[in-house]
């Protein structure tokens, strides 16, 4: 792998890591998108998701162990992290790299329209007795969805939105799916060639404002209300969503 060491490259990256770490520091996800969409202006798409890697799993990891219910969270959510993970292991190989493009439209879509739905106050709900069936059904989407596009949010963030979660569960539940994809999905890469150790030194590096613009929306997202906290969320859903179809379009 190539890249580039131009000082406006190395500038657009480092800030491209730290808007990302901020977004997903308040509203728990968005590192993904948002990196890989700046990195693409000085580099092809597949270095910028191959220096991802670390920075996603570290982020995904500091925001599972930051809450105070990563116990009651696993039961609870077992179903949907084992679909998740089988179906992504499973699709990987066949998936990852077709129909990206058509895949990453339908993603950033159907993620604008469950926002409206959120910030319109039309509250999706899961009843308990749901759970049982449909957490597997929504592992199962997500998986294919992750080894398809790289990206794990959709339907599991819409799904853990409509628990009725405090926003640090939330946050923590929506840490808890990310670090099982992520894995998942290396795991699937690795086994395809995709993934080798040669971008490992310039990833750490990419840590370091990763982790940095996560601290700072962190420090934000604590001092929201409940109410501004999910409408942040909605937002944050629609501006991914966005992002991801326009990345695609054009």
């Amino acid at each position: 792998m190539t890249f580039p060491l131009d000082p406006s490259a190395l500038a657009i990256a480092a800030f491209a890591f730290l808007l990302a770490g901020f977004v997903k520091g308040v509203v728990g996800l968005g590192l993904p998108p948002v990196a890989v969409g700046l990195l693409s202006l000085v580099m092809t798409p597949a270095e910028a998701a191959a220096i991802l890697v670390v920075p996603a799993f570290v982020t995904n990891v500091w925001q599972l162990v930051a809450g105070p219910r990563f116990g009651a969270l696993a039961k609870r959510l077992w179903p949907l992290l084992v679909a998740s993970t089988l179906a992504t292991l499973a699709a990987g190989a066949l998936l990852h790299g077709r129909y990206g493009r058509e895949a990453t439209i339908a993603l950033g879509l159907a993620l604008m329209i469950y926002a409206a739905y959120g910030l319109a106050a039309l509250r999706l709900t899961v009843a308990p007795a749901a759970e049982r069936w449909l957490a597997p059904v929504i592992g199962a989407a997500t998986g294919v969805v992750t080894a398809a596009t790289g990206v794990s949010s959709f339907p599991a963030a819409p799904y853990l939105g409509a628990l009725g979660l405090t926003k640090d569960d939330l946050i923590q539940a929506l840490g808890l799916s990310f670090t099982v994809s992520t894995i998942a999905l290396a795991v699937a890469l690795t086994g395809t060639g995709v993934l080798g150790p040669k971008i490992a030194g310039v990833s750490l590096l990419a840590l370091l404002p990763a982790l940095g613009g996560m601290f700072v929306g962190g420090w934000v997202r604590g001092r929201v209300s409940e109410p501004v906290f999910r409408k942040i969320f909605y937002v944050g859903l629609l501006g991914l969503g966005a992002h991801l179809a326009a990345r695609a379009v054009f």
